[in-house]
């Protein structure tokens, strides 16, 4: 069985390479966080605390 050519296997590489990245982008774009306004209420909570020491 033959092998394959070095430039078979860089087209392969960069192939899959590709498909990762634009997966990783798509599934990173199609996430919306819902932010509501309890969430910042609680945040401006914790941040407002005063320690002493």
């Amino acid at each position: 069985m033959p092998q394959m050519a070095p430039m078979s296997w860089l087209m392969l590489f960069m192939f899959f390479t590709i498909m990762m990245i634009m997966f990783n982008m798509i599934n990173y774009y199609s996430f919306t966080p819902k932010i509501t306004s309890e969430n910042i209420d609680k945040k401006h909570k914790i941040e407002s605390k005063n320690w002493k020491w």
